[in-house]
């Protein structure tokens, strides 16, 4: 096994390998939305909003191995093989993960992070360039471990509540391995290119998926005047998530976190990530229920709340990587920082007063122009006070 160490700062982009994988969690996503769609409600939410912390932080775990030791070993592809038949069991098993397949969904969580923990065990007896890493890998080796065994175990527990209380315990010690690893992050911190792109590519994941499902509602109406446009509004809201994120996040935080250690800023950044790709999911659920509605009848509440709700989740959670991705040494910047938390912020309480002022009027027509407006206008400013050279065509 040869492995490659971060430690090299010129620029990394993602494998064909990498990319591969990623389909899988393509169908995955696809599975979560349609676990979603088929039920609009506080507890389904809830439900879709657990499962997609295991589904993420699989995905996490593949990539930041990726990030920080990267390999082309027969080895390696022969187990990140193995990972995506987990992944694709994990597919299977989402719609009935807490009745009749919780067993299937437990295991192919357990057998994914079984293998990554093999990655991480061929990388400590591996060359001595990896050393460094060691106290780091160890303890990955470790948390990772335990974490596994006990979501392995609660998929022989029979009872619904022990063992939802079995899973929060395992993701609890899967979450805080790495938080509290410390100044191990710094030591041997993520590729400051790699590790950026991958984020981005499952952002585009998500935002793929919403596309998909307001293609699909689309071919379940009638085509005409009114559906055209709701569904021309609809595809504008995602295609405003995808210009708003990708202008606002950055690779600051890593460069921070090698050159100065700043693990907070780092895993702000890195775990603001999960809120955002929820968010955009549930977003396209939403479209798709406010295209596939009834022409000009009124959506039902808990539509309107998931559509709004999840535009807001968005737009906070992308403000905040904005922040947090802008260089604090450029005072030039500080202004438009200001003025852009006061538009964020207003904007979010806008779309969250939706629900109570259009509760009984809440056409699709309308209420996708109002987030669409919204939206918009914060492309407008980000042209106008970050992006001059947009302006030019």
């Amino acid at each position: 096994m040869t492995t490659t160490t971060n430690n090299d700062e010129k620029e990394r982009h993602a494998t064909w390998l990498e990319l591969f994988f990623d389909l899988v969690f393509v169908v995955i996503i696809s599975q979560l939305s349609h676990f979603l769609l088929h039920e609009v409600s506080l507890l389904r939410f809830g439900e879709f909003l657990f499962l997609f912390i295991p589904v993420w932080w699989s995905w996490i775990g593949t990539t930041f191995y990726s990030t920080r030791f990267y390999s082309d070993d027969l080895g390696h592809r022969l187990l990140l093989l193995l990972q995506m038949g987990g992944a694709g069991a994990m597919a299977v098993n989402i719609s009935g993960a807490f009745n009749n397949t919780f067993s299937g969904f437990a295991i192919s969580y357990a057998f994914m992070r079984f293998i990554l923990i093999v990655e991480y065990i061929r990388v400590f007896k591996t060359s001595i360039k990896s050393e460094s890493a060691n106290p780091l890998v160890k303890r990955y080796v470790i948390g990772f471990s335990i974490a596994a065994i006990i979501w392995f175990i609660s998929a022989f527990v029979p009872v619904t509540e022990v063992r939802t209380g079995i899973w929060i315990l395992g993701l609890i010690i899967d979450f805080a391995t790495p938080i509290t690893a410390g100044k191990l992050h710094s030591q041997f911190a993520p590729h400051v290119y790699h590790l950026p792109e991958r984020m981005g590519l499952f952002t585009l994941i998500v935002l793929g998926e919403s596309i998909v499902s307001i293609v699909i509602g689309m071919t379940d109406q009638v085509w005409n005047i009114y559906s055209v446009i709701v569904s021309s509004l609809g595809l504008c809201i995602s295609f405003s998530l995808w210009w708003l994120y990708f202008d606002g996040s950055g690779r600051f935080p890593i460069q921070i976190l090698r050159e100065k250690g700043n693990i907070v800023i780092y895993s702000i950044w890195l775990y603001t990530h999960f809120p955002l790709v929820v968010a955009i999911t549930a977003v396209g659920v939403g479209i798709r229920r406010l295209i596939s509605n009834e022409q000009y009848s009124a959506l039902t509440n808990s539509d309107l709340w998931l559509l709004c709700g999840s535009v807001s989740i968005f737009l906070v959670s992308q403000c905040v990587l904005y922040l947090i991705s802008v260089n604090n040494s450029n005072k030039s910047e500080f202004l438009p920082r200001k003025k852009f938390v006061i538009y964020r912020i207003t904007s979010v309480m806008l779309i969250m007063s939706i629900p109570f002022l259009f509760y009984n009027y809440s056409i699709p027509i309308v209420i996708a122009s109002l987030i669409t407006g919204i939206c918009s206008f914060h492309i407008v400013y980000d042209i106008k006070h970050r992006s001059p050279h947009r302006i030019k065509l």
